[in-house]
């Protein structure tokens, strides 16, 4: 079954993919912060949507889409349209590349994303192993 991305159904999957993924907990064994995943309007989404992970320690403690609720801001912020959030699922854009460039714009320590680029990259794959729709 598919998941329309982006929506609460779709990042609690992503959590549970996380959660699973041995590679995954290895690589982010010293990870500590939380994100927000700002995916802006484009194609048919017209409004943005605010995904949450709080992710420590190789796991994913909690994941949720935010609807108008006020939170403390999370140690990391990655945003952009949802067309660029899709060519990185799919494979199609290197998400370090896509940061560098400024087709993800990220809020937060870069160093600390450097310094673990293996769980970065967990992350990105775990995104493509949930079945997606996209709205474009």
């Amino acid at each position: 079954m598919e998941i329309e991305f982006p929506s609460d159904e779709w990042i609690k999957a992503m959590k549970e993919d996380l959660n699973a993924s041995r590679s995954y907990e290895e690589s982010a064994r010293n990870w500590e912060g939380d994100f927000f995943f700002i995916v802006e309007p484009g194609g048919e989404l017209h409004e943005t949507i605010t995904l949450y992970m709080d992710l420590w320690h190789g796991k994913c403690r909690g994941a949720y889409q935010l609807n108008g609720q006020q939170q403390a801001p999370p140690a990391f912020v990655i945003s952009a349209p949802a067309a660029n959030w899709k060519k990185v699922m799919t494979k199609q854009l290197d998400p370090i590349q896509a940061m560098m460039t400024g087709q993800l714009k990220l809020r937060g320590n870069m160093a600390i994303i450097m310094r673990n680029v293996r769980a970065a990259k967990e992350l990105v794959e775990s995104c493509t192993r949930v079945p997606t729709i996209f709205p474009l």
